[in-house]
Parts: C-alpha cells; sequence; structure tokens
C-alpha cells in the first residue's frame, strides 16, 4: 500500500487493455500535477505469457527509458518513491483485457426491471451478453440453453417493487437453477448472482439458489415505479469484480497487490471521469469511445449518468457489423466521391480479416470516416434509447398489467441543453486533421445551440477516471492540460430553412458571419481564445432562446476554431448523388480538408 493520494507528488497509471497496455507518468510540478510521459506495449493477459503483469512492466519499462526515472527494481514496481530520484508514490490500473466484465441481467419484465438491471450493469462497466425476462418472448428451454452457453462472468438479478411480485422472481431463480451456469474464468467456482429485487422475495430467492451460486443480496433496483436505485447495484458489480473476476485472470492477483485502490474496469474509469469532468463544468456532457469491436457511449444529463455499449460497432473487428446494420447506402452517403457498393464492402471485408490496418490513401480514410459516422450514429441510437426518465407506472396492480405497460419516459439525451462533447477512440483521436474528427463528431451527433467539441489526445482518460477516485484535483489538471484538447464552439440552428437563406449571424468581438442554410463556416479563433457573441438565428431556426429569439454566449476556440453549422437539423443530404458529392465537397473545404 503506498502513502496516501494527498502526499503523492508522482503517479504511475496503467490501462490494461485487450489488445495493448498503456502507461502514464504523472508529477507535481509546482501547485500542480501534469503528464511527464506516455508508454505502451502490448497486452500479455494470454498465451504464452499468461501474465497481465509482464505488459505492464514493459510499458512501465518504456516510461524509464523516455524519462531516465528507475520506476522497476527486478522487475517489480518501485512504491513509494524513493528520495524523489526512482519510483513513484501512488500506482493505480484500469482493464479491459480478457474481454473486460462480461454480464447477463435477468428482470420480470423486460421494459422495466430488466432495462433498469441493464443501466446498473452498463454503468458499471459491464457488457451485456443477454437479456432474460419473463415477457421475452423465448420459451423456458430456450432461456435455460442460453444462459447455459454464455458463460457470463456474473448476473444480476432484479424485479418487483417492494413488496411487489414473488412468484416471477423465484421463477427466475429457478430458471438459473435449471442451466447451472459456470462462470466464464475460474475452473470449479460458483458464479456470482447478485439479487437487487423485492426485499420481500429475497428469502424465496436464496432458498431456491442456495448453495448453487455466490449470491450477494443488496438493495432493491426499483423499489418503487418511479424510481431507480442503481448505486449498490453497480457497487456490488464493482466489488465482485475484483473480488472474483480479476483473481481468476493471469496475472491479475500479484497486479492488484500492486495497486493504491484495486484494479477498476476501465469503461467504469472512463465514467467516473466522464461524471467528475461534468461535475465541475457543471455542464451536461456526451463521450464516446470507439474501438475496433465496441462503441462506447456515455453521457451526464441533469445530473443523470448513463452509459452504454454497442458491442457489435466498431472499425475493425466489428466493421462489417457496422456495415450490416447501416447499409452500404448510409455510410457510402458520407463518402465525398463516387464508390461502387460492391467495391465499399470488399474494402471493409479486408479490414475486418486485416483489422490492424490503418488506411493508406486519402479514399480508404474518407471511407473509413463514412463507417466511423456510422459506428457512432446507431451506437448513439442505441444510447438514448436505454438513457430515459421513468413515467412511474403506478396504476399496474398485476404482473399481466404491468408486462402490457412501460415505464420509460422520454430520452433524457438532450441535444440543445449539451455542453461538451468529448470523442475519444483512434480514428476520432488519431485523426490525421483535428478538422477531420470535428467533422465526424458534427455529422454523427448533430449537435444543437452552442457546444464545445473535444477530443481525448491519447486515451488516458480510463486512468484519469481512476485516478479520480483518490486525487480529482490532480486528474481534472491533467484532463485539461494534457488530454483535452478542444476543437473549439460550434453553434447550430435547430429546425431547418430554405437553401441559401441566412440561417445565422454571430457578432462580437471582431467576429461578424452570417451563414446561409446548408452551409458550414470556420471563424478563426485559437485555442485559449474566447470571445462573448451574440447569436441571431433565422426565422423558425432555435439556438437555445427559443424560435427566431437571440441568444448571448461566450464561445471559445480551439484546434479546428469557432465553427458555424448552419446545414439544419436533422441533417439531410441531397437525395441526387451528383448534388450529395457536391455539398459534400463544399463541407471538406470550409473546414480545411480535401474531399478526395
Amino acid at each position: 500500500m503506498t502513502e496516501s493520494g494527498s502526499e503523492a507528488r508522482s503517479i504511475l497509471a496503467t490501462d490494461c487493455g485487450s489488445t495493448t497496455t498503456k502507461a502514464i507518468l504523472i508529477d507535481k510540478q509546482g501547485s500542480e500535477y501534469r503528464l511527464v510521459a506516455r508508454g505502451e506495449a502490448p497486452t500479455t493477459v494470454e498465451a504464452p505469457f499468461d501474465d497481465v503483469t509482464v505488459g505492464v512492466r514493459n510499458a512501465t519499462a518504456e516510461l524509464e527509458e523516455l524519462t531516465g526515472r528507475r520506476l522497476l527494481d527486478d522487475g517489480h514496481l518501485i512504491v513509494p518513491a524513493q528520495d524523489g530520484k526512482s519510483g513513484s508514490d501512488l500506482y493505480l490500473s484500469t482493464s479491459s483485457a480478457g474481454g473486460g466484465l462480461q454480464m447477463m441481467v435477468a428482470g420480470v419484465v423486460r421494459s422495466m426491471s430488466a432495462e433498469s438491471a441493464q443501466r446498473a450493469a452498463l454503468g458499471a462497466g459491464a457488457i451485456i451478453m443477454d437479456v432474460i425476462a419473463i415477457d421475452d418472448g423465448r420459451r423456458e428451454y430456450q432461456r435455460v440453453e442460453r444462459i447455459r452457453s454464455l458463460r457470463p462472468d456474473m448476473i444480476l438479478v432484479s424485479g418487483g417493487t417492494d413488496g411487489g411480485t414473488i412468484t416471477h422472481l423465484v421463477e427466475l431463480a429457478e430458471l438459473l437453477v435449471a442451466a447451472d451456469p459456470r462462470p466464464r474464468l475460474g475452473i470449479g467456482l460458483r458464479i456470482p448472482v447478485i439479487f437487487a429485487g423485492n426485499t420481500a422475495a429475497r428469502d424465496p430467492v436464496a432458498h431456491t439458489l442456495d448453495d448453487k451460486c455466490d449470491l450477494r443480496v443488496v438493495e432493491n433496483l426499483r423499489p418503487t415505479m418511479d424510481r431507480e436505485n442503481l448505486g449498490p447495484a453497480r457497487e456490488a458489480i464493482h466489488e465482485l469484480f475484483l473480488q472474483h473476476v480479476m483473481q481468476q485472470a493471469p496475472g491479475y492477483s500479484r497486479l492488484s497487490s500492486w495497486t493504491s485502490t484495486g484494479i477498476m474496469s476501465t469503461p467504469n474509469a472512463f465514467g467516473r471521469m466522464v461524471e467528475t469532468i461534468a461535475a465541475r463544468r457543471d455542464v451536461s456532457v456526451l463521450a464516446v469511445d470507439i474501438g475496433g469491436a465496441t462503441t462506447d457511449v456515455f453521457s451526464v444529463f441533469g445530473g443523470t449518468f448513463n452509459r452504454t455499449v454497442s458491442a457489435n460497432l466498431g472499425m475493425s473487428y466489428s466493421i462489417c457489423n457496422v456495415l450490416l446494420e447501416a447499409g452500404t447506402a448510409n455510410i457510402a452517403r458520407w463518402v465525398p466521391f463516387p464508390l461502387d457498393d460492391a467495391d465499399l464492402r470488399n474494402r471493409l471485408r479486408n479490414k475486418m480479416i486485416r483489422p490492424t490496418t490503418i488506411p493508406h490513401t486519402l479514399a480508404d480514410l474518407r471511407i473509413e470516416q463514412g463507417v466511423a459516422r456510422e459506428a457512432l450514429r446507431l451506437a448513439f441510437e442505441h444510447h438514448k434509447s436505454l438513457a430515459r426518465s421513468l413515467k412511474g407506472v403506478q396504476q399496474s396492480r398485476t404482473i399481466s398489467e404491468a408486462l402490457s405497460q412501460s415505464s420509460t419516459g422520454e430520452t433524457l439525451v438532450d441535444m440543445m441543453a449539451l455542453g461538451l462533447i468529448v470523442g475519444s477512440g483512434g480514428v476520432l483521436s488519431h485523426a490525421p486533421r483535428r478538422a477531420e474528427a470535428a467533422l465526424m463528431l458534427l455529422d454523427a451527433y448533430q449537435p444543437e445551440g452552442v457546444t464545445l467539441l473535444a477530443v481525448d489526445s491519447i486515451f488516458m482518460m480510463p486512468q484519469l477516471g481512476v485516478l479520480s477516485t483518490v486525487l480529482p484535483e490532480a486528474a481534472l489538471q491533467v484532463f485539461e492540460r494534457d488530454c483535452l484538447i478542444k476543437l473549439g464552439h460550434v453553434i447550430a440552428p435547430a429546425g431547418s430553412a430554405r437553401e441559401g437563406e441566412v440561417a445565422l449571424t454571430v457578432r462580437g468581438s471582431g467576429i461578424h458571419e452570417e451563414v446561409a442554410c446548408g452551409s458550414l463556416k470556420v471563424v478563426p479563433l485559437a485555442d485559449g481564445q474566447s470571445a462573448p457573441v451574440e447569436i441571431a438565428p433565422g426565422r423558425g431556426l432555435d439556438v437555445g432562446a427559443g424560435k427566431g429569439r437571440p441568444l448571448s454566449a461566450t464561445v471559445e476556440g480551439g484546434a479546428v476554431g469557432l465553427i458555424l453549422d448552419a446545414r439544419g437539423r436533422p441533417l439531410r443530404l441531397p437525395p441526387d448523388p451528383e448534388a450529395r458529392l457536391r455539398k459534400l465537397g463544399e463541407w471538406h473545404r470550409a473546414l480545411g480538408l480535401s474531399p478526395s
């Protein structure tokens, strides 16, 4: 165990990903914490090493080479620091190696308790393998086969308001007994099951599951129809992740003994950082991490945190799933040159079977960025479907009545209220030009009103997320100064007008711009610069104050500048192919990009 976080002057943090282990070194320089260096090495959780600490030591060794500081002694981390010349005061780690945390959730009603269970598990950093519910349309033997074949890390069971149904919860417990599931890791161990349902059903459920699993009972996820209580279930998931999943993964017990706070799952840590940013800036935040196999979306609206993972949408291993779900037409519509459907399919299939390749031509890059737009859009639609308020269906008297109703209301996602969008993942963080990342975010998310765009420069939000649990000030300082790259504010009126009409007028501090409907324009405004502006939308358009009403705001610049987006919301591309290509070319050139 290291010295307390408040005394730490140097911090070593690692993130053990499925393919790469990243290490960062943070030092306190004067009164603030700054990133010193970053190293990486292949993750070694699989054969021939079967020891995650090998990758951690290799990534740390690269930090030693870059900084000249000794961080390892005979293969062990030097913690705490010695004489201010070697080692670090604090060591933290996150992990998604070995497939991360994989869970199955079960509830009585799919659109009520099962949906709440999904939100709890996703918020704790899990990938949802399947959702079992009494009303999911499957026969009992099909559910049993599904549970038995999937082998999740743990199962979350919920359902019934306090004092509500007991019979259906016992039925779910009997289903688990019949399936007799085995955990993914740890031969001979009993699978962890968290029960977060009706308090009156605890004893019958415990009796049914007696000696069949490792049962953990927590507070009800939905104590009443109109209230969710996700915290206790999320904490239990995190504890079981450390105790059961991480302890069985190769080398994790040793790695866990090195850390100061235990290992946190990568998505959970990323989410913690998003929550910290939203609280500190007092704004609604939308963040995305787009990877090779999955796309995670995080949001905080009205103080409510939500996370979803689209496990079938990614840029390499899952790129053909994006093709399947979006279709060739939706991907090709973003590509600023003529593209044959067969050519597009072949290019994406080649990427799937050679997932580590990167675009070699500008045409390849534009196609990949077209796929990214669709992956981001589809993952965002999935996110909006789960990030919802509760209606509170208190009129239900029987389970049959409840099964025919929905307890979820409107989506919490409000694009007009959104203050910050953060993009992370290779296609966004490592885009050759920052304007390309900005255009992808604009096209996929279509922000409204006044919104700041940013990207995570080198994907260190997971490490900063786990750091925020110990030293929130250090995490925020490094995030603001070394992690976050501001692209600039975007001003985008909601609604649509006739092509060519003035849709937006912006004045203030040397800025006087009019933008026609259907156009994009960039106003030079550097990172660190801000300007008070008066924004006047065209007739019938809204920038946050109501249709046609002006708005005063202070905007920030960035790597791209102040972006004025008058293309309309929702964004519609011309149906005529030649007109579409001309319009895409205009938009690319407006941001200083060559379309093809």
